[in-house]
């Protein structure tokens, strides 16, 4: 089983947006399962507007994540994504440990840049694999992007950080498509957006491919 952990320790850096996508795109390859363990719980906000049944979503406290892994493994998931929430450091860095790969979304702004730094020492500590996206991103001109994603993309590069190419940007198609119930891939599948999320999900799956599965 893969397990992709979406993870950030700020806040807003769309670790819930990404999560919905790309488990709706992970689950043309196989069976998935999302787990909502942000007390928030924006994931499960969007499941229950979902008609499709699936992926799988299942909403998890810390405690109950080993459990449900093992679970998943047993019952043939194929892929496991895991929304985690900020500001608990302990935590992700305990589904770190469990994950195939961790994702790490930023924006292009400087105090998500500056934030990022602690997830990164924490993914070294932990010699966890990792891949960061540069989310939520001004649209590309003239199919290059902006100055301020170029910038962006080199403070990570000079951070040691494996930065995935390409970019997610800020779409209003993305919300729209939640509030469905939907991902940008079933809302309006010839969209920018939609070509934008499962060309950066292709990305994660061919690296998550790369490590070995865990149980």
């Amino acid at each position: 089983m893969h397990v992709v952990l979406i993870a950030a320790q700020k806040g807003g850096a769309g670790k819930s947006t990404l999560s919905a996508h790309f488990g709706t795109l992970a689950d043309r390859d196989g069976r998935t399962l999302l787990i909502d363990a942000d007390p928030q719980g924006s994931l499960a906000f969007w499941y229950e507007r979902r008609a499709a049944e699936t992926p799988l979503l299942a909403k998890a406290t810390a405690q109950d994540v080993p459990g449900l892994l093992k679970d998943a493994e047993a019952d043939g998931i194929e892929w496991t994504i895991i929304d985690s929430p900020p500001h608990n450091a302990p935590l992700i860095g305990s589904l770190m440990s469990r994950a195939t790969i961790t994702v790490i979304p930023v924006r292009p702004g400087p105090f998500d840049l500056a934030a990022v730094g602690a997830t990164l020492d924490m993914a070294r500590s932990l010699k966890a694999p990792i891949a960061c996206v540069l989310n939520a991103c001004p649209p590309v001109t003239r199919e290059n992007e902006t100055s301020i994603v170029a910038e962006a993309r080199g403070v990570l590069t000079g951070m040691g950080a494996p930065v995935l190419p390409g970019q997610v940007s800020q779409r209003a198609s993305l919300s729209h498509a939640l509030i469905t119930g939907q991902a940008v891939s079933e809302f309006e599948p010839d969209g920018r957006a939609a070509n934008e999320i499962e060309t950066m999900w292709s990305a994660v799956a061919k690296l998550a491919r790369t490590f070995p599965r865990k149980a």
